[in-house]
């Protein structure tokens, strides 16, 4: 049995209100109220803490700790995830795989662990007046993150999805990198997305919020943020809902918190539907809009072999070169990794239906997974999306796929093809519902090339959601400064994924955790000195 860190700590005193378990509506005092409790948040509730600053934490999502994770999707995704892990464009053309519990996306993501690319470091500067984010000012803040959550190298060989995306590029002289990971003795079980059982993910669940509350901050689970309080340039308040079981119910109490400072870091998406709600200035119509996904292709695999793509660690071979292949704002790059394949998520992704669909499950052992993640945001073709309101008050992105992406996406799936062929594979199967599987190289290469690439047939899909309250030196081109401070509101920071300015081009926690740190650092030290 391991040790619950949370729930010891709760024993002795951390406080923890579970609004779903009010029974009237509370009022709470704070220094600084941070909304979120993601890479952002979690970051910023350590170092804002730390400072002796009252800190009040509020979730939407629920508290589940590690005694809690049994690694079963039937009870991670309703749980753990937006919208049951089926969260989608305003199409319905993408699906996202996004966090919502204490911990946020922390807690169920791969644990692959990537600093910024100078590229797009350079691109920031060069576009968005972002002149102090150079690799060097930038890395004393990786390797402050990367020191609290171990991320290091992985020490352990790859698991057989993963030494098949590397075999393929050996073949083929494509270049294979190793990833590195967020985990301190990991038992390499391979269901990370279902929260770690083990306490070797260090997430913010197990690092940064316990440190928090160990010197005092409080955490609201279960509580939604319907909107800030504006007054005279000022936010006066948060105005929350306690919501009932997985969180998708009101259940009638409101819970307010009053505060000097507040903290937005609900993650993109949330974060700019909040202060749509809340009816934030946006004088130059900034809010919601380039928000970037790095959509991704998917292509699966019969390796005519066990590969059992559900055991050991879900991501630790890359190749970026196809990243650089063209100039950064030219024609799309992709980065190439592997993805884990467990049974639901497997069953919904995997193309077709009646007896194909049931033999692709059969065969899921045998089965292997590339993935390619579209750096999107450089190209004024890539825009991104536009998160919007719905009548309920509740966020949508809305983001069209057009023939810039798919011109990149064909690409994509013909090197993903490429590769698993010279990995041994017997079958390729590209997710798309017009493909019904290729025998050989020449067979795809010549059926890929032909085929008109187009939503919903072509399946998409994302964990990574960037930008929607964009970091910019200029007022006119987004909504905060170069240190997540809002541009029109005095007392309100950004600290989280929503304010990158383009994708990433890499798995973006460690981006979030280093940018955060920087700027709660800096907060910090304002609040501190008043």
């Amino acid at each position: 049995m391991f040790a619950d860190p949370i729930r010891e700590g709760l024993n002795k005193g951390w406080l923890h209100i579970d609004a779903s378990q009010l029974g009237r509506d509370a009022t709470l005092e704070a220094d600084v109220c941070i909304i979120g409790t993601g890479a952002g948040g979690g970051i910023a509730a350590d170092v804002l803490s730390a400072t002796g600053l009252k800190v009040v934490m509020v979730e939407e999502g629920m508290l589940k700790t590690s005694t809690d994770f049994r690694m079963q999707e039937s009870e991670a995704y309703p749980t753990l995830y937006q919208e049951s892990a089926s969260r989608k464009t305003a199409d319905k053309a993408i699906n996202i795989l996004q966090g919502r519990t204490v911990g946020g996306s922390t807690t169920v993501n791969w644990t692959s662990s990537f600093r910024t690319p100078s590229a797009t470091l350079k691109f920031w500067r060069d576009r968005f007046g972002l002149s102090e984010l150079t690799d060097e000012h930038m890395a004393g803040w990786f390797e402050r993150a990367e020191k609290l959550l171990s991320i290091s190298d992985w020490a352990m060989s790859p698991n057989e999805n993963n030494l098949a995306l590397q075999r393929g590029g050996e073949k083929i002289a494509v270049k294979m990198e190793r990833i590195r990971r967020n985990v301190k003795g990991c038992y390499n079980l391979g269901y990370c997305g279902m929260g770690c059982p083990t306490n070797a993910k260090q997430s913010m669940l197990l690092t940064t919020i316990p440190a928090a509350l160990s010197r005092g901050a409080v955490l609201v689970s279960r509580a939604r943020a319907e909107r800030l309080t504006l007054e005279r340039g000022r936010v006066t308040a948060l105005e929350c809902v306690g919501m009932r079981g997985a969180g998708y119910e009101h259940n009638g109490v409101r819970v307010k918190v009053n505060a000097r400072h507040f903290v937005v870091s609900g993650g993109a998406i949330n974060s700019p539907a909040l202060l749509l709600r809340s009816h934030a200035p946006d004088p130059y119509g900034r809010l919601g809009k380039r928000t970037f996904l790095h959509p991704s292709l998917i292509s699966g695999a019969d390796m005519g072999a066990k590969v059992e793509g559900w055991s050991g660690a879900p991501q630790t071979v890359y190749s970026d070169q196809f990243l650089l292949t063209h100039p950064i704002d030219g024609p799309m790059g992709y980065k190439l990794e592997a993805a884990p394949i467990h049974p639901v998520l497997y069953a919904i992704t995997v193309n077709g239906m009646s007896e194909h669909h049931r033999a692709r499950i059969t065969n899921m052992a045998n089965s292997q997974v590339m993935i390619a993640l579209c750096r999107d945001g450089f190209h004024p073709e890539s825009a991104g999306g536009t998160v919007r309101l719905l009548a309920d008050g509740f966020s949508q992105l809305d983001y069209p796929l057009n023939a810039y992406f798919f011109e990149a996406a064909k690409r994509a799936l013909l090197t993903m093809a490429e590769l698993q062929f010279a990995a041994g594979a017997k079958e390729v199967f590209p997710v798309d519902e017009r493909v019904n599987g290729y025998r050989s190289w020449a067979e795809a290469k010549a059926e890929l090339a032909a085929l008109d690439l187009r939503p919903y047939s072509t399946r998409v899909a994302s964990a990574h959601v960037m930008g929607g309250c964009t970091m910019a030196a200029a007022e006119k081109d987004g909504v905060v400064n170069v240190y997540g401070r809002h541009h029109q509101i005095e007392n309100l920071s950004v600290i989280d994924g929503s304010v990158f300015p383009t994708s990433i081009g890499a798995n973006p926690q460690l981006s979030i955790y280093g940018l955060a740190w920087r700027n709660a650092a800096k907060l910090a030290g304002e609040l501190a000195r008043r």
